[in-house]
């Protein structure tokens, strides 16, 4: 792949920009056993990686057949956030990667705005993208559909040809090759490590920021 003809990257952000699935995974299983449904982090990798907390809940409701109580995604964004302000961490190295891009940057996640807001805060990123953080919220349909993808790249100015999309899941990917940009996967979070799930398509993996295109990054 050449990195020649980028002029934007576009970073997910849970699984990429913080280290924050395991944490997620960790909450939504306590509150759903609170609720008597069991499940463990390989199902939710498989299964939910990647997806809005509406998807991920129809998918129970339909799996469990049972709805969800009241309340339940209110109680559970909390937990997460709580969690989160004390837990949550950068991925490795990303930091570096962020201060050095040449060419402009944004995030485009399937987190809810106020999630996403909070994650880039209390990891210290949000200052390397200011307002142009985009979620599935701004668009009809969420990943693996390329909607907010290109709506991200619309916003931004930016051709989908010359975007590249880092991102973690089969849905996020699959969302990037489907708006005709080109993907790369990072596979350095600590729910992915040791457990990397295949993917039919040919992107390019890597598990480590200092892996990252050079061509897109200044000098040290």
């Amino acid at each position: 792949m050449s990195f020649d003809d980028i002029d934007l990257v576009i970073f997910d952000c849970d699984g990429v920009l913080v280290d924050s699935e395991m944490l997620s995974a960790e909450v939504l299983i306590a509150e759903l056993a609170e609720i008597g449904i069991r499940m463990d982090q390989p199902y939710i990798r498989k299964h939910f990686l990647g997806r809005s907390f509406p998807t991920v809940a129809r998918s129970i409701s339909d799996t469990f057949k049972t709805d969800l109580p009241g309340g339940f995604e209110e109680r559970y964004r909390a937990s997460l956030l709580k969690r989160f302000e004390t837990e949550l961490r950068p991925t490795n190295g990303v930091e570096s990667v962020l201060s050095r891009l040449i060419c402009p940057a944004c995030v485009a996640t399937s987190s809810s705005p106020p999630r996403a807001r909070n994650s880039l805060q209390v990891t210290g990123l949000a200052s390397f993208f200011g307002p142009h953080v985009f979620t599935a919220s701004q668009v009809a349909n969420g990943k693996p559909a390329p909607d907010l993808f290109l709506f991200a790249a619309d916003q931004m100015q930016v051709p989908p040809d010359r975007v590249l999309v880092v991102e973690d899941s089969r849905p996020g990917m699959t969302a990037g090759l489907a708006a005709g940009m080109h993907v790369l996967r990072y596979t350095g979070g600590g729910h992915l490590v040791g457990h990397v799930p295949e993917y039919g398509d040919p992107v390019t993996c890597f598990d480590s920021w200092t892996d990252f295109p050079q061509k897109l990054l200044s000098p040290d």
